[in-house]
Order: C-alpha cells, then sequence, then structure tokens
C-alpha cells in the first residue's frame, strides 16, 4: 500500500466499510444455506413410523452359505484364429464345486500378504 492510501483509509474508513460489507456477503451466504436446507428437508417423504419398519422373515434370519464355486471354462481358439474379445465373451457363470476343500495357494499361507505363512522359499 502506498502513503497516500493508508492516508485515505484511515481517514475515511474505507477498511471498516470494506470489512463490513465482506462480512454481511458471508451472513447472508449462510442464511441462504440454511433456508436452502429447510426447502430441501421439506420436499423429502417423511421417515417410516414403526409398523412400516422391516420385518424378519416368518422362517428366521436368512444365514450365510459357504461353498466353493468353480468358473466355466474358457473357450479355446483354434490353430491360427484370432482371439476373442471381451465383448464376445458370454457373462461366464459360475457353479457349486464337488470339493468342499478350501483352496490354498500354497501350503502354510492363505494367499493374502501378511497372510501368516513363511512365503514362497
Amino acid at each position: 500500500m502506498t502513503t497516500a492510501s493508508t492516508q485515505l483509509a484511515a481517514a475515511s474508513g474505507l477498511v471498516s466499510l470494506v470489512m463490513f460489507v465482506v462480512a454481511m456477503g458471508v451472513l447472508a451466504l449462510l442464511a441462504g444455506g440454511f433456508w436452502m436446507n429447510s426447502r430441501i428437508k421439506y420436499r423429502e417423504s417423511a421417515r417410516p413410523r414403526p409398523e412400516e419398519q422391516p420385518r424378519l422373515p416368518a422362517e428366521g434370519a436368512v444365514h450365510e452359505v459357504r461353498e466353493n464355486r468353480e468358473g466355466s471354462e474358457i473357450p479355446q481358439i483354434p490353430k491360427g484364429g484370432r482371439p476373442l474379445t471381451p465383448y464376445e465373451l458370454s457373462n461366464m457363470h459360475s457353479r457349486p464345486s464337488e470339493s468342499k476343500d478350501r483352496p490354498r495357494w500354497s501350503s502354510g499361507s492363505s494367499g493374502s500378504f501378511g497372510g501368516g505363512g513363511l512365503g514362497a522359499h
């Protein structure tokens, strides 16, 4: 700031006026935010009453089913044929596996990083 602008600001209170206008602008933005939020909440549907809450099925809670799944085989490409693109492959369905053993990457390892095994030696 130059000496002239400092003297103008001090003498006329221009800085105080600018700060007051900025403060009023911030208050107007906050008030507008509260007003907008109340309009949005007014348009929302009402919360469900206790009798409208979901209930357990008659047979009880649904339990987790653990099973091993086997994927479908990928179609073999004939010798000299072009590779299939992902769009030419259908949804690869899976089926339950006959084996009930949990697949392992290697003995003593769960297959994950930091799984507690010794790793591949």
